[in-house]
């Protein structure tokens, strides 16, 4: 049959939308990849370091972020630098001059906001968004800093930004460090929840079986754990019920699954 050249002319103005909509979509599914790093360093006995929280490629756009991260103060001592705005990450100050920024150091836990007030601006990474600067214990160990699951989120114009993999880094103080597993550096393991939103219970499908110990939590928009879950194979049901039996009311929910210290954070819905 004969196509008119407008026809072709729309056909091909079609295919055009076609795919800068598929474009558009690839860039919405990508998601936040952010690593603590490096993910593994050697330093000697007592001596000052730098850890970076770092956005390691290129994904969805954002324009915050919260994260806690967790070390043992036995090992490692926070020295915050003064001002504190001086922790905020060269992509945070290169994308904007005003930001709402709050730190707060805790026992072996710091809490971290940073959010652009500049009207329309987003960013991506690569980029750093954030360090911390810490003393060694002068006792030879091997120790860990971590993203707290459930934690870390980013945000774009109000909105969660999902998903979010973490990769946490390992200090050998004194001592070599002996990596943070086997998982691609570019990102977590990766999982997916069907239907989504859901009625009722959640199917969640792994890429790969487990390697080793691994869990899958959901938890509140708060933060706040709903249930903890073992990870035995490739599919994992969650019934939509907490860690008492009760049914969890409608909302929507985080789920992150941990494998060999990283993390993979998705956003998940409860319709009932």
């Amino acid at each position: 049959m004969r196509r008119s050249p407008g026809a072709c002319m729309a056909g091909v103005l079609c295919a055009l939308v076609l795919a800068s909509w598929l474009d558009a979509g690839a860039i919405a599914m990508a998601g936040v990849t952010v690593a603590l790093n490096p993910p593994t360093q050697s330093v000697a006995p007592g001596a000052e370091f730098d850890l970076e929280l770092r956005v390691t490629q290129a994904g969805s756009t954002f324009n915050g972020f919260d994260a806690m991260v967790s070390y043992d103060p036995a090992a490692l001592t926070l020295l915050t630098l003064s001002p504190v705005s001086l922790q905020q990450g060269t992509l945070i100050t290169n994308a904007c001059g005003s930001t709402f920024h709050r730190f707060h150091a805790g026992a072996g836990v710091d809490t971290v906001t940073d959010i652009l007030l500049c009207n329309g601006v987003s960013m991506t990474g690569p980029g750093q968004i954030y360090h911390l600067h810490f003393k060694a214990s002068t006792t030879p160990q091997l120790t860990v800093v971590r993203f707290v699951p459930g934690k870390l989120k980013f945000y774009d114009s109000g909105l969660f930004v999902t998903p979010v993999s973490s990769t946490d880094a390992q200090v050998g103080i004194g001592v070599a460090p002996t990596g943070v597993g086997d998982l691609p550096a570019a990102g977590g393991p990766r999982f997916a929840a069907a239907p989504n939103p859901s009625h009722d219970r959640i199917v969640f499908t792994m890429d790969r079986g487990p390697t080793g110990a691994e869990t899958l939590s959901v938890r509140d928009v708060q933060g706040r754990l709903i249930r903890r879950l073992a990870v035995t194979g490739r599919q994992l049901i969650w019934d939509g019920r907490g860690e008492h039996g009760e049914m969890v009311p409608n909302g929507a929910y985080f789920a992150t699954l941990e494998a060999g210290g990283r993390s993979t954070t998705i956003r998940l819905s409860l319709v009932h």
